[in-house]
């Protein structure tokens, strides 16, 4: 029997971009992502809210990738998602879409299926709709699992995944420009990949925060955009900062102490900045 089913997901944000290498990490954060899934007849999926979200060839691969997964072939969804993750900025508000819209699926037929598999199938979504260069397995399992996750985008492995100290923040200054995968050109960053790997090493030690700001210097450099707001952020007290994702947003990750005198340093490069607290892994199974 197929019912209505409903799914949620996180936001994230960058440590390690995987791009240029194909490894990630991501840090999942309380921005928040609902999707509600109904079965309608004729086997075609709709995405309700198109408008609002410009796009809705990422929710008919994940529901395809998903049906077909679980043996059910020929089924279609009436989907309405709704998110307070700003769209194109770097804060992985596809990834978000995409776990929220599979783990709905998977409640409306009654399936279940293992992390690993899940995440592999939403990565499949993401790289055949053009949403993704990669697959972005680290953004999804952000957005799903919580915590510090290191992936392998290509092999569509999690390599591994860690708690952060309580009580830690992220301070994000979002503009107004927009960045959009379809369009982004990957020889950018092609300069910057052998050390864009040796960031990926340090977060492979468990240093997270100086592996996000390396990383996040480096692709502020390569992308042409201010890293000013990295180091304001930094001398005013965070233990990391960085570009998220292609940008243009940039995260600071502080302690409660120092986030307001963080919050207060990225405001003076923007008029919008967005303050999340850090979701730690709960064990939730898809």
């Amino acid at each position: 029997m197929v019912r209505r089913g409903v799914g949620e997901a996180h936001g994230a944000v960058s440590i390690i971009n995987a791009i240029s290498t194909g490894f990630g990490v991501a840090l999942g954060v309380d921005f928040h992502t609902r999707a509600v899934a109904e079965p309608i007849e004729g086997g075609e999926t709709v995405l309700v809210n198109r408008d609002l979200v410009g796009d809705d060839s990422l929710v008919k691969e994940v529901v395809r990738v998903v049906v077909e997964l679980v043996g059910r072939r020929g089924l279609g969804f009436r989907v309405v998602t709704e998110s307070d993750i700003p769209i194109a900025v770097g804060l992985k508000s596809s990834s978000s879409a995409a776990v929220a819209v599979g783990l709905a699926v998977l409640d409306a037929l009654g399936e279940s299926m293992s992390p690993e598999d899940f995440l592999a199938a939403v990565a499949e979504a993401s790289q055949r709709s053009g949403v993704s260069i990669t697959g972005a397995i680290d953004d999804a399992a952000g957005c799903m699992l919580g915590g510090v996750v290191l992936t392998d985008n290509y092999g569509r492995k999690i390599l591994r995944r860690d708690s952060v100290e309580g009580d830690l923040m992220v301070a994000i200054l979002i503009p107004e420009k927009r960045t959009y995968t379809r369009e982004f050109r990957k020889e950018l960053l092609t300069p910057i990949r052998d050390l864009v790997m040796e960031a990926f090493k340090i977060a492979e030690r468990g240093d997270y925060w100086r592996a996000m700001t390396l990383n996040g210097i480096l692709h502020a450099t390569a992308l042409n955009i201010s890293p000013q707001p990295i180091l304001d952020a930094l001398n005013a007290g965070a233990l990391g900062a960085g570009v998220s994702g292609t940008g243009p947003a940039i995260a600071a990750v502080t302690k409660l102490g120092t986030l307001k005198a963080v919050e207060t340093a990225l405001s003076r490069h923007g008029s919008r900045v967005e303050v999340k607290r850090v979701v730690n892994p709960k064990g939730r199974q898809p």
